[in-house]
């Protein structure tokens, strides 16, 4: 990533983008620029706000104004809001997929196009649920009318990564402004651009200064945004690293926080589940076609001893069939990673996998240093054979296609090797028989559990993880309930007695 500090872009040969504040474009205060770069090129696309304190007190201050009278508008009302802008963004889906491809390297077909398909569709599912922000009343006798409500929090900070932008930014959007709360949002820095392109579709439908989107850095937007007085919430996406920094500041001014973070995912695939649908199974959770860049990427694959040659070799035949190269272009399966330090880590992963004496490499390797992929951040997924839980790249995020294949002969054992970790997001579990399945879903510590199937999250589902991967879920109702309300008991007296 590239950054410079000129508030004009130089000559016509990028776009520029401004941030979203009070329902304005604008630039930082500062006039300095990020530029964003293309990872499947290394090339400069386009430039953006490098927003700080200063901006980030402007958008709480329009917030706090909006949040007023937008809290008093109807639920139902506030949901049409939301439907309208699902259809606005149904509509201009290609438009969005695109953009998230182009600065992400996010492959078009495979992973851009399902992510604005399911932004629409997070729009859609949380519009419908204005009606549900309902409290309860509590029998206390027939002189006394006592009920809860559920009441916004306030102006919600949020932060979220890069690996999804657009879908993430949404899942915070929808819900939060469905329960009355108004946003300050900064973008990742590394890809701000669709999620810019979002909040303009949003701004369509929303009064000046319910939604606010911010780009610039961690330390110089993020940090003030965590720390400003007039924020009531924190929702933030990444990594548990800086889920920490987050749970810290909200301790400062004991505000509520959520926190979707790391995961280091367990997989496990019992005798009776060596079939191609299973490996299909495993390559999905593995997220090899967003280049494994997901907290749900199911990166431990726990292989019984009876299919482990077997099912790695079917594995191998085919990832290894996967088509690696421009995200843009309809064939392309896997695309790039996103910058030149994910890329560098990665490889360094990759690196230390292939000098250990005791792995065995199946597949995959450093990336080439000549060709077409070596104009790009692209890495080729790769497996190593292992039989330890305990070696850095079976414990570490590596946030890149890496994947450790362990074996187990004792169920109990797998289930340990499963748990011992301090992640604790996503699990998957592959066999035919639906008692074993359950059994081991039921044992496993993590908060999102799938039994036969490896895809992602739907609207509905109840999200989040276990340990130090969150605090809070998402996706869902009861998400929206307990990470945008607030609750409050009112009690009324009605045996007064006038003299």
């Amino acid at each position: 990533m590239l950054i410079t500090t000129q508030a004009k872009p130089q000559a016509n040969t990028l776009s520029s983008r401004g941030m979203l504040i009070d329902g304005q474009w604008s630039d930082s205060t500062s006039g300095a620029r990020i530029t964003i770069e293309n990872p499947a090129k290394r090339l400069p696309i386009a430039e953006v706000p490098r927003g700080n304190a200063a901006d980030v007190a402007r958008a709480v201050a329009a917030a706090a104004k909006a949040q007023a009278s937008w809290r008093k508008v109807q639920p139902r009302e506030r949901g049409r809001a939301l439907l309208k802008i699902a259809e606005a963004l149904q509509a201009r889906s290609e438009e969005i997929a695109r953009t998230i491809s182009l600065e992400t390297g996010n492959a078009l077909r495979t992973q851009a196009r399902g992510e604005a398909n399911i932004t629409a569709d997070i729009f859609l599912y949380f519009g419908g649920l204005g009606g549900e922000l309902k409290g309860e009343t509590i029998p206390l006798g027939e002189h006394v009318l006592s009920y809860t409500r559920r009441e916004p929090l306030g102006v919600v900070g949020a932060v979220i990564p890069w690996n999804a932008p657009v879908m993430l930014a949404a899942l915070k959007i929808a819900p939060a402004l469905c329960a009355g709360n108004t946003m300050v949002m900064k973008a990742a820095e590394d890809a701000p651009l669709g999620v810019l392109l979002m909040a303009e579709i949003c701004q369509e439908f929303l009064p000046p200064g319910v939604l606010n989107v911010l780009t610039g850095f961690g330390a110089e937007c993020g940090g003030p945004l965590l720390n400003h007085p007039g924020i009531a919430k924190l929702s933030f996406t990444g990594s548990t690293e800086v889920g920490k920094i987050v749970m810290r500041a909200a301790a400062e001014r004991i505000v509520p926080v959520s926190l979707e973070l790391g995961g280091k995912s367990p997989s496990i695939v019992y005798p009776d589940a060596d079939e191609d649908w299973a490996v299909d199974g495993i390559i999905a959770a593995m997220r090899f076609t967003r280049q494994s860049q997901s907290c749900t990427a199911g990166s431990r694959l726990f292989l019984h001893e009876d299919i482990f040659d077997s099912f790695l070799s079917k594995l191998e035949k085919k990832t290894t069939a996967l088509k690696i190269g421009d995200p843009l272009d309809e064939k392309t399966d896997i695309g790039s990673i996103i910058n030149n330090k994910q890329f560098t880590k990665v490889c360094k992963y990759i690196d230390e996998g292939l000098k250990r004496s005791d792995a065995r490499l199946v597949f995959g390797g450093l990336p080439p240093r000549t060709g077409p992929l070596s104009e790009g951040y692209f890495t080729i997924p790769t497996v190593f054979a292992d039989r330890s839980n305990d070696w850095r790249l079976a414990r570490e995020e590596i946030f890149g296609p890496v994947l450790v294949a362990i074996r187990w002969n004792d169920e109990a054992e797998a289930i340990r090797m499963a748990n011992d970790s301090h992640y604790g997001l996503a699990a998957y579990v592959w066999t035919h028989d639906i008692g074993t399945g359950l059994r081991t879903a039921h044992a496993i510590e993590s908060g999102w559990v799938q039994v036969n199937q490896g895809l992602g999250q739907v609207p509905g589902m109840s999200y989040g993880g276990y340990k130090q991967s969150g605090i809070g879920r998402e996706f869902s109702l009861e998400g929206m309930l307990d990470s945008f309300t607030q609750r409050k008991n009112v009690t009324v007296n009605l045996d007064i007695h006038h003299s």
